[in-house]
Formats: structure tokens, C-alpha cells, sequence
């Protein structure tokens, strides 16, 4: 998707809403207001994610979660992996509808064969301490979460995943990085009334996630190439890709992201 080409949108004031409140706000704009951050996500997602399905060690058919799917964007990815079962979850009942409509499953096609099959659902992580009632504890091979635990305290967000992996089972997990979450947070400017609208963040940096994560049982996968957690600042060269609203984050480590397996 082609990122905008102006600066910052001017807003008249900072209102600050539950994170699922404001997702629902921004769900209209969320993958066309210039969001350079998810267009990082983009970029290094297309060598992450085929590493994240190669890590995947169960045999088939996979059960696949997107732990805060959002607008559905690694969704789609997930629907690109022969016999599986992709069960999509977020809090935000206006995204969840832009997610449906830009999946559009073919009726034709689910269940037949090794396609995969789609299910979108409901699930605030901040208000149960237990999984989606339709999934059984310790049943899915892998989750993809990618930008979501900046809104999410740690020990929730991890509690979650490892009542939802199986032994063995993977986590790619991407955030907003805490040198950037100490400047700045997720937001949008509603045109409507002009308000910069922001959900609850919280800045927490890579060492805070990886000992959260060893303590629910959760390792750092480590690379052929040695990369563990990695980490990303944005350079002058990134910004004809990422748009001009990346350019004054030139020199700031903005994003993180890697790959945790389960015990």
C-alpha cells in the first residue's frame, strides 16, 4: 500500500479512550492514514514470517491465532498457509468488521481440500484471564501478534499465549519499540472533530518482554544467522518506502520484533 506523502495531520486536541474504544474510531482509516510503523511491519514481516513457518515444528493441519488481528493484515498471511485452521481475535468490534469484509472467505473453498478456514471473534484480553471459549487451552501451533502488546500489560498478554500454545508451539511477536513509546504512541487524528484520539499504551522495552515471556514459559528462538529479538531504527533510506511521516524518527529504534517458543 502506498504510504501518504504529507507530514502529520494537525490536530486541536489529545483525547485519550479504552484501547478498544479508540480502535473502534480508527478502524475506517487504520490501513490508510499513513501509519509508517505498520509499513515497517510490512517490510520486515516478508522475511520474519516465512522464518515463523518454518519454526512451526507440529505436523498438520496447524491451528493458527492473529492475537490482536486488527484490520486482518497478517491475517490475510496466515490464509496463505495450506491446511489450516486461522482463527483471528481482537477486542475491537469495529476493526473485526473491516478484518470480515477484507477477507471476504469464499464459501466455495472452506473446508475443501487443504485450504485454510477462517474464523473472527471477540476476545479482550484485558477483561478474562481465560482463552476464547472456543479454543481449548494448549491447542494451537502458533500465534502471530504484531503490534497489539503495546496496549497490553505484559504479564496479561503472556499469561494468554501460553494458555493458548502447545508445548512446542511458536509466538512471532512484533511492537512498537520503547525508545519510540518514550517519545511518541499509537494514535490517529479524527477528521471529524479534529482530535488527536490515543489508546492506552504502555512503552515496554525488548528486555521487559523477554523476561515476561521466560517467565510464562516462553523462550527466544534464535536464528540460523544468530538473531535473536530484533531491532530496528529508521534510516534516510527507509523513508521513500516507510512516507514522509517517518522522516523525523530518522535515527530512532522504532520497531522490535522475533520469535518465542513454548516449553
Amino acid at each position: 500500500m502506498a504510504q501518504l506523502t504529507t507530514p502529520d495531520p494537525p490536530f486541536n486536541a489529545i483525547r485519550y479512550l479504552p484501547t478498544n474504544e479508540a480502535y473502534d474510531k480508527w478502524a475506517k482509516v487504520y490501513d490508510s492514514d499513513g501509519n509508517f510503523l505498520q509499513a515497517l511491519d510490512n517490510l520486515e514481516l516478508k522475511t520474519i514470517f516465512p522464518r515463523f513457518l518454518a519454526s512451526i515444528k507440529s505436523p498438520k493441519p496447524w491451528r493458527l491465532v492473529d492475537l490482536g488481528c486488527g484490520t486482518g493484515r497478517n491475517t490475510a498471511l496466515l490464509l496463505g498457509v495450506p491446511d489450516s485452521e486461522v482463527i483471528a481475535l481482537d477486542a475491537s468490534k469495529g476493526m473485526l468488521e473491516v478484518a470480515r469484509s477484507r477477507l471476504s472467505p469464499n464459501p466455495a473453498l472452506e473446508g475443501v481440500g487443504d485450504q485454510p478456514t477462517l474464523r473472527l471473534e471477540i476476545f479482550d484480553m484485558l477483561v478474562t484471564s481465560t482463552p476464547p471459549p472456543s479454543i481449548k487451552p494448549r491447542t494451537v501451533d502458533a500465534i502471530i501478534s504484531t503490534l497489539v502488546v503495546e496496549h497490553i500489560p505484559l504479564p496479561a498478554f503472556f499469561a494468554h499465549v501460553a494458555q493458548l500454545l502447545r508445548p512446542g508451539g511458536v509466538l512471532l511477536l512484533t511492537n512498537m519499540h520503547s525508545e519510540m513509546g518514550g517519545i511518541s504512541q499509537a494514535g490517529f487524528v479524527d477528521t471529524e472533530t479534529g482530535e488527536k484520539i490515543r489508546p492506552t499504551s504502555y512503552a515496554h522495552t525488548v528486555e521487559d518482554v523477554v523476561l515476561e515471556a521466560r517467565r510464562n514459559g516462553l523462550e527466544v528462538e534464535i536464528g540460523e544467522e544468530g538473531a535473536g529479538v530484533l531491532e530496528r531504527a529508521v534510516d534516510e533510506d527507509m523513508v521513500e518506502k516507510l512516507g514522509l511521516r517517518s522522516r523525523k524518527w530518522v535515527g530512532v529504534t522504532c520497531w522490535f520484533g522475533g520469535i518465542f517458543r513454548k516449553a
